[in-house]
Parts: C-alpha cells; structure tokens; sequence
C-alpha cells in the first residue's frame, strides 16, 4: 500500500510557496466499548499536526483525566512493521481502505440527511398555516 508522507524533501518546498500545512484528522474518537478507556482514542493519537474532534462526553473524560503527550511518534517504527506484515500476509489494504472509507462517508451522509429531514419537519411543524 502506498502511504502519503508530510514530510521530507517532496513536502520541504510546499510551504514557502503557500501550501497550507495538511494535518491528520481523527473525528469522532468517542470509545465504543466501555470495557477501555474512555480517553483511549483521544490519548493515542497525540501528534504534530493532528486534530481530533470528539464528542462532549469523551472531552470531559479528556479535561477530566486525559494528559497530553505525543503518542503517536513512538509507535511508528512499530507501525511500519505491523503494516508490512499485514501486506506480506495478503491483506489488500488499499481495498480495505476503500471500504470502510465508502462506509464511512455514507454514515456521515445518513446522518446529515436525516438531520435535514428533522429540520425540513419542524419548519413544515412552525410554518404559518392559511
């Protein structure tokens, strides 16, 4: 699979000529599973130019009890190797990425759809009648 880097020479001359920086984005990093942590997707993926977006309840766990710390550098050596053992064992990640990014978006879209249709409801509700 191939992986975008943000860094190193092909990204170095980006900037200066007015490329915005690209940040990783993590959203919706609430835990599922109340067997963990209730910061656990928050807590570890700490890092340069990340942003995480997360509902109320997983914020007030993180101001709560939640400490900042880049975890996401460590374990990238790591990564790299689960990643290329993933692949050497058959794995098509670029299929597999595909799929849950289809998945992905079409949950969003379910989810704005029916919000438009909630709003579309309570408008037809408080429009004057007559």
């Amino acid at each position: 699979a191939d992986f975008v880097i943000w860094g190193g020479c092909g990204w170095a001359g980006l900037p200066p000529g007015g490329a915005p920086r690209q940040r990783c984005l993590w959203a919706s990093t609430s835990t599922k599973n109340p067997e963990y942590s209730d910061v656990l997707y928050v807590r570890e993926l700490i890092g340069p130019d990340t942003v995480n977006t997360l509902p109320g309840s997983t914020l007030e766990a993180w101001l709560d009890h939640g400490e900042a710390a880049d975890t996401l550098g460590p374990g990238i050596p790591q990564a790299r190797e689960t990643i290329a053992a993933a692949c050497a064992a058959g794995l098509d990640l670029d299929a597999i990425t595909d799929q849950l990014t289809a998945a992905g978006v079409k949950s969003f879209a379910d989810s704005y759809d029916a919000l438009l249709a909630v709003v579309a409801e309570k408008a037809r509700q408080l429009a004057p009648t007559g």
